[in-house]
């Protein structure tokens, strides 16, 4: 189903905890390294006893994963709140024993921009950047004892572009990408890889469709292959850290989601540096 298996990082014995892990993107994460013989805690709030109106649930994303053979938890987890967050660490190394990789991919909107009312703007920045920061500073004494880890903030083209109703959204997603670039180089001496992962091509999300009926999404890409880009990065050197990559940038340089690489875009001119870059980790 993937293309990890490109690296030789070996997944087996890992521990992950992925965020947003109900549907979508975090979803067939939590699958794809479930199947590379990850143990994979999947944090959300819809939970078979109490879901949400669109689809998905951690519990079925947790029969997803043992069905490919996998260990894999369900951590019913609020990202609103900085004792879910916490929890949800300690609930993963209390189950696991360790942990060595954490990908903050949850997020929340509300269409609205100067007009959005700032309850709401600040549930936006409590869920897409509070939350990622207070689990990053959960994991980093297990992250540390483990001897490396690996971090991934999946972030939006809307960090980079204004696009109408998603202000707030951008401005999180944004100050998580300054959050990587600041993190990565305080853990480089711990060996702690910290990158973003930019989704900048039209996903399918399960969440997405429901939310958008009138939109067609019949070109736009499945989850799984941003999963097989997050795990690209996720199998890479910990030199290599500190990038806020595109999606379509990684496909196109380093050969991954080969069907992203062969979407024709007009590119804004951040893109460029990004697709020209070394395809070998900085030192």
């Amino acid at each position: 189903m993937f293309r990890l298996m490109d690296s030789t990082f070996d997944f087996s014995g890992r521990v992950a905890v992925v965020t947003g892990a109900s549907r979508g993107v975090g979803a067939a994460l939590a699958v794809a390294l479930a199947q590379a013989g990850a143990s994979v805690a999947c944090a959300a709030r819809a939970t078979d006893a109490t879901p949400l109106p669109v689809p998905g649930t951690i519990d079925d994303t947790v029969r997803r994963c043992e069905a490919v053979g996998g260990r894999a938890i369900a951590v019913p987890t609020n990202l609103a709140k900085d004792d879910d967050v916490e929890r949800m660490i300690a609930t993963t190394v209390d189950t696991f024993g360790r942990l060595d990789i954490l990908v903050n991919n949850a997020a929340i909107t509300f269409p609205g921009d100067l007009e959005l009312p700032m309850k709401r703007f600040d549930l936006i920045m409590d869920v897409d950047m509070r939350a990622p920061l207070v689990a990053l500073a959960s994991a980093l004494p297990h992250l540390r004892a483990a001897g490396e880890g690996r971090v991934v903030n999946v972030s939006s083209r809307a960090a980079k572009e204004y696009f109408p109703g998603l202000m707030a959204y951008g401005m999180a997603k944004i100050a998580m990408e300054h959050m990587t670039m600041c993190a990565a180089e305080q853990l480089r001496d711990d060996h702690i890889a910290v990158n973003t992962f930019r989704i900048d091509v039209a996903v399918a999300s399960e969440g997405f469709v429901a939310n958008a009926p009138e939109l067609d999404t019949s070109s736009w890409h499945a989850s799984e292959e941003a999963a097989e880009g997050i795990c690209w990065m996720l199998a890479q050197p910990v030199s290599y850290t500190g990038n806020n990559e595109s999606m379509y940038g990684i496909a196109v340089r380093e050969g991954v989601m080969p069907k992203v690489a062969a979407r024709q875009m007009e590119l804004p001119a951040y893109y460029l540096d990004e697709i020209n870059r070394p395809a070998r980790p900085r030192p």
